[in-house]
């Protein structure tokens, strides 16, 4: 039997699909000694797998061109408990521009998160045609202050998409973002195969309606995978402190230490070097007033 490697793009019912280069989708189950030694493989892991004989494809249905085994699971670089997924490169992250109207409270909380994962996020503000440019520069602005990449698009028109897909070839990237945002009317656009179902905003709360429902790794080029995610509408930061919430805004890390006081909050204390920044304009006051509001909560939250 062949033995190959690739990347488990879903796992459903005890199968998983793998992703083989110059085969294609390989449906594995995975050998017990895995169980034994309470290891369960992840969408984005990289494993090697035998591939069965030559007569035996012909079980495979019309998407799967192999049937084999995972007899291995490769070493991660990193593991994200939602959605649930490993050897993560970046992170996209949609917001629309309107409809729905972009919540920055909920966008600067994912990217704390991520930050604290160590994991690089780009930004799309989709839906660019239903508001004036100048919003959209706002908006844009407000986050390459803090030194994220952005971009303005219109999925659903192919709009100033063509330079963020170069930024995601040959890597492994998350697709997240609030539902109703647009996320799976780009994944579509990135990869046609896909056919992600794309919902409609609700009328009554403009919000929109979650369309995908389990975590699958989507095949768009050699090397380039994109994983979409369930769309969100709240985020907890059970796992940061207040102390250290400045360490996830680079724009404060960067200029703590022209802060006079060690371990400085930035809110009360004088000589606060991203205070100075704020009244200089080199820090968005969005992102400054969200961190005070996350900050105060953090800090009042009961520890138990």
């Amino acid at each position: 039997m062949a033995c190959v490697n690739g990347r488990i793009i879903k796992g459903i019912a005890g199968f998983y699909y793998v992703y083989v280069e110059d085969i294609g989708v390989v449906e594995c189950k995975a050998k017990g000694l895995f169980r034994n030694k309470n290891i369960k493989p992840l969408v984005g892991d990289t494993v090697e797998l035998e591939i069965l004989s030559e007569d035996e494809f012909s079980r495979a249905s019309d998407e799967v061109k192999a049937e084999g085994h995972i007899t291995e699971v490769l070493p991660r670089k990193n593991s994200l408990i939602r959605p649930a997924s490993a050897n993560i490169d970046q992170v996209l992250l949609v917001f629309a521009v309107a409809d729905p109207e972009p919540h920055l409270n909920l966008l600067d909380r994912f990217l704390i998160s991520m930050e604290k994962k160590n994991l690089p996020v780009i930004i799309l503000f989709n839906k660019t045609d239903l508001t004036e440019e100048d919003n959209v520069s706002e908006l844009r602005q407000v986050y390459e202050k803090a030194h994220y990449k952005t971009f303005g698009i219109q999925a659903l028109n192919s709009v100033n998409t063509a330079e963020v897909r170069e930024c995601l070839k040959g890597k492994t990237t998350i697709l997240a973002g609030p539902s109703g945002v647009g996320k799976s009317t780009f994944m579509n656009l990135m990869q046609p195969s896909a056919r992600m179902e794309t919902g409609a905003i609700s009328e009554k709360i403009r919000r929109g309606k979650n369309t995908t429902r389990h975590t699958e790794l989507i095949h768009v080029e050699k090397d380039t995978f994109l994983l979409d995610s369930p769309g969100f509408s709240s985020l907890a930061l059970d796992d940061i402190e207040a102390g250290e919430l400045s360490d996830y805004y680079p724009e404060f890390a960067e200029r703590k230490d022209g802060c006079r006081f060690a371990g400085c909050a930035h809110i009360n204390e004088p000589d606060c070097a991203v205070k100075e920044a704020l009244a200089e304009g080199l820090i968005a006051k969005e992102r400054y007033e969200n961190y005070r509001k996350i900050y105060t909560e953090l800090n009042s939250r009961k520890k138990y």
